[in-house]
């Protein structure tokens, strides 16, 4: 018989339906090799996000003096990450310790991962690499610290914001990582959903942003000197590198490359789009006119509100959350914070914080199978957003504490902020040594 290109196929398809069943009846875990391939994808779209995505968004929406500074902070704060992620991070959040707050110290420096040692899924008995699950994690611990750094853009010590860093990362990021993602953790254990990071990226971003944006104080002639973006081009590059990255991050969390990932795949796509029109629409209504900021705080709105929501509401509730989402947080931006005086340079907890709220809140509502989420036929709204409200409460009180402690404590030994006449002239120069243009 002629063994041609569709009998060839046929044939594949029929020994491997022949084999897996075979095989899962051993008993040993399967690893796929889709699977691995797209969390390794997963991993880079998430660097991506990072560098370039956040550093061009953040550069772009300070003035041209400061460009270069936020440009070195975001990928100084990614490299120090990485490499406290592997020395204590990874084992702190997942090193398999039953305590409720964090996974304790049996994976220092990595200890026991090896080529062979798999991490589990959400699937019974299918794995991935651990080094694939700790690159991957590693992302998600570098972008969220680096996030921060827009609430007191332009003014604070570059010294200052890598001790910080370093102590904020070991006391609040890692244990709310355990708490929320590992299976022995306090909020895992209530049932809160947290899809790929609401609380443990958004939240604690947003409420460290707002506490040293509050300590640091406001920048030198705030409502006095003019402190538009200097370039809404990279702005919007950036933005829209942080929506394409942001595919790794939701679709991501799936760990598999499946269902699970395209119903998260499709949501970071209608959560974003309902979030930019509602953005513009609401601005077009109040002030007149839509404006491209508008439009590239919208998307990552719209992304913020969908993360922990991706994996469990449907595309159409994803509009609506990101519609929401845009709505409230406009508010915030325009009208709360000048209200109560204090200067977030780059809105951090306005679209992070809030919007990380609006979408932990809202998963408990629209994960309801009436509204076309995935929760089951006994499914509680009032049950689960309260689950929900108390993930939020405990994630901003624990953020919230230690990150005053470690500013104060830092701006007692160190100090937070430059000199009066280095914030002036520029932290490019005054803390690089270095201008982003020359003209």
């Amino acid at each position: 018989m002629k063994m041609t290109p569709a009998r060839i196929t046929g044939l594949a398809a029929l020994l491997s339906a022949i084999a897996l069943p075979a095989l899962a009846q051993t008993g040993e875990p399967v690893m796929d090799k889709g699977d691995v391939a797209w969390m390794m994808v997963s991993t880079l779209l998430v660097l991506m996000m990072i560098l370039p995505g956040l550093a061009l968004f953040y550069g772009g929406l300070v003035r041209t003096k400061n460009m270069l500074s936020v440009l070195m902070q975001c990928t100084l704060i990614t490299a120090l990450v990485m490499v406290i992620w592997v020395v204590w991070g990874y084992s702190m959040a997942f090193g398999g310790a039953t305590s409720p707050y964090w996974g304790g110290f049996g994976k220092l420096f990595l200890a026991g991962v090896t080529m062979d040692s798999m991490s589990a899924t959400f699937t019974d008995g299918v794995v991935i690499p651990e080094f694939v699950f700790i690159a991957f994690q590693m992302t998600f611990a570098a972008i969220t610290p680096a996030l921060i750094v827009g609430a007191f853009a332009e003014r604070m010590k570059f010294s200052a914001i890598m001790v910080f860093v370093v102590l904020w990362v070991t006391l609040v990021y890692f244990p709310i990582a355990h708490m929320v993602w590992d299976g022995a953790g306090l909020i895992f254990n209530m049932g809160a959903l947290d899809f790929a990071g609401g609380t443990v990226v958004h939240i604690n971003a947003g409420v460290a942003g707002l506490v040293g944006a509050i300590m640091v104080g406001k920048r030198i002639g705030l409502g006095k000197d003019m402190m538009a973006p200097h370039s809404m081009t990279l702005t919007l590059v950036g933005a829209s590198l942080l929506w394409v990255g942001w595919f790794g991050f939701n679709a991501g969390s799936n760990l598999e490359a499946n269902g699970g990932a395209a119903l998260a795949m499709i949501n970071t796509f209608t959560a974003t789009a309902g979030a930019i029109l509602a953005w513009s629409l609401i601005e077009a209504v109040f002030r007149g006119k839509a404006s491209m900021l508008g439009a590239a705080s919208g998307m990552v709105t719209g992304l913020v509100a969908i993360t922990p929501a991706a994996g469990s509401v449907g595309p159409v509730g994803a509009i609506a959350l990101g519609a929401i989402a845009s709505g409230v947080c406009y508010f915030f931006v325009s009208t709360v914070k000048n209200r109560f005086g204090y200067d977030d340079s780059l809105d951090v907890f306005g679209i992070h914080g809030i919007g990380g709220i609006i979408g932990a809140i809202g998963t408990g509502i629209f994960t309801a199978p009436g509204l076309g989420g995935t929760g089951g036929d006994s499914y509680s709204i009032a049950g689960q957003t309260w689950i929900q409200a108390q993930a939020v409460a405990i994630t901003i009180i624990w953020c919230g504490v230690i990150s005053l402690v470690l500013y104060k404590i830092i701006d007692m030994l160190i100090g937070l902020r430059v000199k009066e006449d280095d914030e002036r002239q520029g932290l490019d120069l005054t803390s690089h040594g270095e201008s982003a243009y020359h003209f």
